[in-house]
């Protein structure tokens, strides 16, 4: 058996391996000070000690310390290798280091002793020499072995889990509309609002390449469109369930090849669990951190993408990489016209382009049914949540949905990204004659600027300038409704994340939505707000 000790001071990363043959190697120590924290491992016969030095795949012939290699592997058996069987010998050295590779040496002479087997009395002069040298720190490393199986000891009998680790993000949204008019044409609430969305993420893996994520969640911040009367402008971190908790997600991720990951939605799973939305302003944590508004994050035609169900991600060589996915809402009902497949579903499918490192380019298509809406963009481009607030029925359609992203980083602290939507939408009922079936033709485009690291390290900076969903063509006919957008409003978002330290950001920022609802007869809305979010 052996221990694997991994020592973490700032960001320097040490790994030694102790045990019946000692020290094998060290990837980098930035000096022989303590280390602050510790984390331990048991690794049983992960390493083997090397009987011939042939073994080694770094190690050739020709190297001005191979006979020596070569003597303490067939003479005392003093080295061991790595799990890639190699032995990293240009790597820097530490005394610490080289007295736990000592003191293993001579742990193996005193059971060559005790066994009666011979060794060179000019070997043991020379260990007696460099035991008096290495004394103290010997001696050091004697008491911190002691000290860590201790601490292995205690972490072993309070630990939470051992396969699961526990996270938390709590943010606190302060936020107000500043200015404007709601969809009806009159003026818009101005009330500040403080609210919070609160989240438990308990990460479980079984075998090391796998993931079970469950996310708990409980929060109260408000929705404004149900004060503008359009999606257009909502925040992206809107979450409002009283702070009643409740459980958000469960998924499950595995690997099925070297280049291939699958994910299997309980519930509460999206696009993004699978897919690239090659925006440098979604973090994929839903607005915690990046951008603040809802449209920022993601093109539109990704939301149509919720529920339960499986998506799968695979790199085909070096520049391509293929996503697909089938997720459901009603997975879990079996009732009529609900289940796995007969309810309402949405069935992705993406190629990502990646010419170079900074340069990425994807195609992207949607085939929804009863799933067309975004929750961004006008009334009109959400015509499901529109007739059943004017009807009390949401009608029935079909849509597809093709989408083109593109994320350019022109230097380490400047990114050009943006995409481009195209929804073709199909109603298919009259819902008892009230409305007429049709085509209709929604688009939807924007452009973000990111600047990392802006100010200082952790930072971000953001602008988002872009159209929210706009139905530009329809056949459909509502009574007393436009059947499609008169005008065109622009979403013009600019943040800037300030990171106080690693588990702390605070983010002031504003969005500006100019003829709210593409209604040109309406006053522009600009929402202000500063978000903080807490990790941990």
């Amino acid at each position: 058996m052996k221990l694997k000790i991994i020592l973490r001071k700032s960001t320097q990363l040490s790994l030694l391996w102790l045990g019946t043959t000692g020290l094998i190697a060290n990837e980098a120590i930035a000096d022989n000070s303590l280390f602050s924290e510790i984390t331990f491992q048991e690794d049983i016969n992960s390493l083997e000690q090397v009987t011939n030095v042939d073994r080694l795949r770094d190690v050739s012939p020709g190297d001005w310390a191979y006979e020596a290699l070569r003597s303490l592997v067939e003479r005392y058996g003093c080295i061991v290798g790595y799990p890639d069987r190699t032995y990293r010998g240009q790597q820097p050295l530490s005394r610490y280091e080289f007295a736990a590779g000592l003191n293993a040496c001579l742990n193996q002479i005193e059971r060559l002793i005790a066994s009666s087997e011979a060794v060179a009395r000019e070997d043991i002069e020379t260990l007696q020499r460099l035991t008096q040298d290495f004394e103290a720190e010997l001696a050091t490393l004697g008491t911190r072995v002691d000290n860590l199986e201790g601490r292995v000891a205690f972490l072993e009998d309070h630990q939470f889990s051992t396969t699961t680790t526990l996270s938390g993000e709590v943010v606190f949204g302060l936020a107000s509309i500043l200015t404007g008019d709601n969809a009806d044409d009159d003026e818009a609430d101005r009330i500040p609002v403080l609210g919070n969305r609160t989240r438990l993420e308990f990460n479980t893996s079984f075998t090391g390449e796998d993931l079970l994520y469950t996310l708990i969640s409980a929060g109260n911040f408000p929705f404004f469109s149900e004060v503008t009367g359009t999606f257009e402008g909502d925040l992206g971190f809107s979450f409002e369930t009283d702070n009643s908790v409740g459980l958000e997600t469960l998924s499950y991720y595995f690997p099925v090849e070297a280049n291939t990951e699958v994910v299997l939605q309980g519930t509460g799973g999206f696009s993004y669990d699978f897919t690239d939305t090659l925006n440098p302003l979604d973090r994929y944590d839903d607005s915690a951190s990046g951008a603040i508004s809802f449209f920022g994050t993601r093109n539109p035609i990704y939301n149509q993408v919720t529920g339960a169900g499986i998506g799968a991600r695979t790199q085909l060589g070096d520049n391509f990489e293929v996503s697909l996915g089938y997720l459901t809402e009603t997975a879990n009902d079996p009732s009529e016209g609900s289940g796995l497949f007969n309810g309402p579903y949405a069935a992705l499918g993406q190629v990502v382009f990646n010419p170079i490192e900074s340069l990425k380019f994807a195609l992207t298509y949607v085939h929804a049914y009863n799933a067309s809406d975004t929750f961004t963009g006008s009334n009109l481009a959400n015509l499901r949540t529109l007739t059943e607030t004017e009807l009390g029925e949401a009608v029935p359609t079909s849509s597809n949905s093709y989408g083109v992203e593109a994320s350019w980083q022109l230097s380490e602290n400047f990114i050009l990204s943006g995409w481009g939507g195209y929804i073709k939408e199909r109603v298919l009922s009259t819902l008892d004659s009230n409305i007429e079936r049709g085509d209709r033709d929604i688009w939807n485009w924007a452009v973000t600027l990111a600047f990392p690291d802006l100010g200082r390290e952790g930072n971000l900076g953001g602008i988002v300038v872009g159209m929210e969903p706009k139905v530009t063509n329809s056949s459909v006919v509502i009574p007393g409704l436009d059947s499609e957008d008169q005008d065109t409003s622009l979403h013009l978002e600019a943040f800037y994340q300030y990171q106080v330290n690693d588990n702390i950001a605070i983010t002031p920022g504003v969005v500006w939505i100019t003829a709210p609802d593409h209604n040109n007869d309406n006053d522009d809305v600009v929402i202000g707000t500063l978000r903080t979010t807490f990790t941990f």
